[in-house]
């Protein structure tokens, strides 16, 4: 068989998958010219993982653990990057809606790329009331299935009940969209 084939009828099963095919490069082999989304399906539990972090007091003296909010139920937003106008408008909507999105005794963090210090002035700028994860390798997010290009996270939520299950996840979490925040809330408030 050759390579042609192999390309086309390879390209046709993305195309039909919803996916885009791979390109050439100009040294004939094949590249992907899209990512398959993973992460963990809505019942399974959600994989561990400690990152280091910051709030808008400063850096965190140890790492986060997921493992230790079993028993709370849990809200994991990955972001592309502090600073960004989409994601200041994700946290900006987060903090001014806190209390009617996740009250007051769920555990919310949000997951970039950025590093400690760059969350920490993130947070204090927006007077944010939750703690950031740095993921600079993005290997959470690889296991979230929330790895973008360029060395950043896509925007996608979840929600962990409190035993560590995913009951909600948004891999296309809008941070304009009033109906994302609609159901993020509703899927929070089942878990109360």
């Amino acid at each position: 068989m050759t390579l042609r084939p192999l390309h086309w009828t390879l390209g046709l099963a993305l195309a039909v998958a919803g996916c885009a095919p791979p390109t050439s490069g100009d040294d004939g082999a094949l590249r992907p010219a899209a990512f398959i989304v993973g992460g963990p399906e809505t019942g399974q539990r959600a994989p561990i993982f400690t990152l280091p972090g910051a709030t808008r007091e400063g850096a965190l003296a140890a790492p986060w653990d997921l493992s230790l909010q079993r028993g709370r139920v849990t809200v994991i937003a990955f972001y592309p990057g502090d600073f960004t106008s989409g994601c200041t408008a994700e946290w900006q909507t987060f903090a001014q809606r806190g209390e009617e999105l996740f009250g007051g005794d769920v555990a919310v963090v949000g997951i970039s790329a950025d590093t400690v210090a760059s969350h920490v002035a993130f947070a204090q700028q927006l007077g944010l009331p939750y703690t950031l994860l740095s993921d600079p390798d993005l290997r959470v997010a690889r296991l979230y299935g929330s790895a973008g290009d360029q060395g950043r996270a896509r925007r996608t939520v979840y929600v962990l009940d409190r035993d560590g299950k995913v009951t909600y996840r948004d891999l296309h979490f809008g941070a304009l969209d009033p109906k994302s925040y609609d159901a993020l809330q509703q899927a929070v408030a089942a878990l109360r």
